[in-house]
Parts: C-alpha cells; structure tokens; sequence
C-alpha cells in the first residue's frame, strides 16, 4: 500500500536525511521525502497497521528535525 502524507521539513539536506531514517523504520517497504512539495510517499510492507509505522516513522525523523510534523 502507497500513501502521501503533508510533511514540515526546514531544508533539502533534511528531507533526505528524514528519508534514509524513514527507510530504516519497520514496516515501510520504501519512501520518499520532497522537500519542494512538502510531502512524504511512503511504502508500506505488506499486513502491517499504518498508523503504528508512521508513528515510529515521525519518531525517527524527529531525531532528524525535532520539530517535524508529519499529517497522518
């Protein structure tokens, strides 16, 4: 399953870094952060709760950006 989420992200070289740590959470298969757009498409294993992963996914990118706000 494919979603898009509304990201807040400061700067290019953090949307990349929030991408590589939402790569690394369990349960997404494979994402992708835009800067420019402001989004976040994300991949999600197959049978996982996407709610559960997205959390973790917000908790890994506030390592990245303390700040971040991710609309789920």
């Amino acid at each position: 399953m494919n979603k898009t989420y509304k990201i807040e992200v400061d700067c290019a070289n953090c949307a990349e870094k929030m991408q590589e740590a939402a790569k690394k959470t369990e349960g997404v298969a494979d994402a992708t952060v835009s800067f420019m757009t402001q989004k976040m498409k994300v991949e999600f294993a197959e049978g996982v709760d996407e709610k559960t992963v997205m959390k973790a996914v917000l908790k890994a990118c506030r390592k990245v950006e303390p700040d971040c706000e991710i609309a789920f």
